[in-house]
């Protein structure tokens, strides 16, 4: 991997993160976010049915029992026998009815769980949780710009970004709930994310020291060398990770596979944009911080 130019060929590496933020776009005009109740407020209710099943079978009961105003979204979890009915606010007497008749039609252990969330604790969710990440953001910023320097925390930020977008394009592609265990998931990659961009930053300042551009020192080599000798460690903590993440999202009951499956993305693109573009754009602008320096 040390012959690679990677600050060479950073446009052909942001191709793939762009490519899949496009198709996350499309598929938001097309269905929007699949938001939880957690979000938009409503019921969501587990139900072993027991045997596979139809889930417009299911929509259709609910229908029957709660009426059209119920608007009700059924999908398929666990090994395909089981189902997440969430529909709109039910008053008690209705939702006990649909209870009943689920419980009728499907046995006495039918239900394993009715959540329900009004929707101004939606909104107050949605709120915190974009003041949390900013926060986060921001504190993330002013570290690295204190640690390396603003041109290192911008970039760094960038590529966070960057993360959060795909994961949420993802999140739409695959139409998966977005509820509170994704921000949960989203802080806890861009903690990690940032751990690996810190350490390619790292040596890239060990590289740069004793750098004088006006004896023939080039920007990109500097940091293409130093990507390689981070590469290791970089895929080394990111493969083992995953190894993990993985046994938990295969393994693990629906509450782990929920927080699992954005952790899995996030993990990926997380390594990806902090070998591939954040230390390569951060020299493209240094080059050209130097470059400008130059002509005057």
């Amino acid at each position: 991997m040390k012959n690679i130019k990677y600050t060479e060929n950073r446009i052909k590496f942001l191709l793939l993160p762009i490519l899949i933020i496009a198709v996350g776009l499309v598929m938001y005009f097309v269905r929007g976010f699949n938001f939880d109740t957690e979000f938009v407020g409503g019921i969501r209710m587990q139900v072993n049915v027991g045997s596979t099943f139809d889930n417009q079978e299911i929509a259709d009961l609910v229908t029957e029992v709660a009426g059209d105003v119920a608007a009700p979204v059924v999908q398929k979890i666990g090994d395909g026998t089981q189902a997440t009915i969430k529909m709109s606010e039910l008053d008690d007497e209705t939702k006990a009815k649909l209870e009943s008749a689920l419980t009728e039609k499907y046995g006495e252990n039918a239900i394993m769980s009715v959540n329900s969330a009004s929707a101004s604790f939606g909104t107050q969710v949605q709120r915190k949780a974009l003041i949390f990440t900013l926060i986060a953001i921001l504190c993330i910023l002013a570290y690295i710009a204190i640690r390396f320097e603003v041109k290192s925390a911008v970039m760094a930020v960038i590529a966070l970004a960057i993360n959060v977008i795909v994961m949420m394009a993802v999140y739409t592609i695959t139409y998966t709930p977005l509820n509170t265990t994704f921000i949960a998931a989203m802080l806890t990659v861009v903690g990690y994310s940032i751990n690996n961009t810190i350490v390619v930053f790292d040596r890239i300042r060990e590289n740069m020291r004793g750098f004088n551009a006006k004896k023939g020192g080039v920007v990109a080599d500097v940091v293409n060398r130093s990507i390689s000798e981070s590469m290791g460690r970089t895929l080394n903590a990111t493969i083992t990770t995953l190894i993990t993440i993985l046994l938990l999202y295969f393994l693990g009951v629906n509450s782990i596979k929920e927080f699992a499956f954005p952790l899995i993305i996030g993990v990926i693109i997380g390594a990806y944009t902090s070998i591939f573009i954040a230390s390569p754009f951060w020299a493209a602008w240094k080059t050209s911080e130097i470059a400008s320096k130059k002509n005057k």
